[in-house]
């Protein structure tokens, strides 16, 4: 069996989701909020080393670790200890895609493709964008940073494309609320037309991805009001034809 932990790099964030806890709290942990210590994220990874069951590793909680301002540091530390997957057997990221560069999208097809360890340790990257257009992407996300984060996840996936590297793969999710359930369908075109330029498989859920290619992903709203959000949902996956009329939805996994 294998142990899943999260080395939260910092709780800060970047952008305010109206649906993210994170955003409701001046205080994410009771505590000012922080970025990890140089010193901590060594010392944490190196001690990955005892553990006897395959470290499935995640370095997110609350925050948005690519702010970190030392975060492809920190990466590059691990990938480089964790030779013949020492450490870690799998590594998944978890962002918002807007502090996301060319050159960021590089390394982590680097790290990915580093070849002392096994093919599919990066896993995937979970781009969190819950939009299509500008203003609803200002709504949900209290930014505007809509073609930015889209022009960012594109030009991840055609350097992929163009080092011919599988891993990571992607899931693009899309928080399924009120204020964006009536664009999902032009969210699920455009990112299908992306993908499927490229000649990648593709899966659509509306439940936790688990399958091994690129995921569009269109996960249910946890909320007070949940039997509302529970129908909303799965209004929208029967419109997009992820289920059919009559079927029911499993519950949706912690990410």
């Amino acid at each position: 069996m294998s142990i899943h932990i999260n080395l939260e790099l910092t709780d800060h964030c970047n952008i305010k989701c109206k649906m993210c806890s994170q955003s409701m709290r001046d205080e994410a942990h009771g505590a000012p909020m922080t970025f990890m210590d140089w010193a901590t994220w060594v010392k944490s990874i190196n001690d990955l080393a005892a553990l006897e069951e395959p470290v499935h590793l995640c370095p997110h909680w609350l925050g948005e670790p690519t702010i970190h301002p030392h975060f492809d540091r920190f990466l590059e530390y691990a990938f480089a200890q964790n030779s013949g997957n020492r450490l870690f057997h799998e590594f998944k990221l978890h962002t918002n895609g807007v502090v996301f560069s060319e050159r960021r999208s590089r390394l982590l097809l680097h790290l990915a493709n580093l070849n002392h360890q096994h093919e599919s340790t990066f896993r995937f990257i979970h781009f969190s964008i819950d939009a299509f257009s500008q203003s609803v992407y200002k709504t949900v996300k209290g930014a505007d940073r809509q073609e930015q984060v889209y022009r960012n996840i594109e030009t991840f996936l055609a350097l992929r494309h163009a080092l011919g590297y599988r891993y990571p793969l992607v899931t693009l999710a899309f928080v399924v609320q009120a204020e964006n359930a009536h664009e999902a369908s032009d969210f699920n075109t455009h990112w299908t037309n992306q993908l499927e330029r490229l000649q990648c498989p593709i899966k659509r859920t509306t439940d936790w991805p688990n399958a091994e290619c690129d995921t569009i992903y269109f996960r249910r709203l946890n909320c007070g009001e949940q039997a509302v959000a529970d129908r909303l949902h799965e209004s929208v996956a029967k419109q997009l034809g992820i289920i059919k009329v009559g079927e029911a939805l499993r519950a949706s996994e912690s990410f």
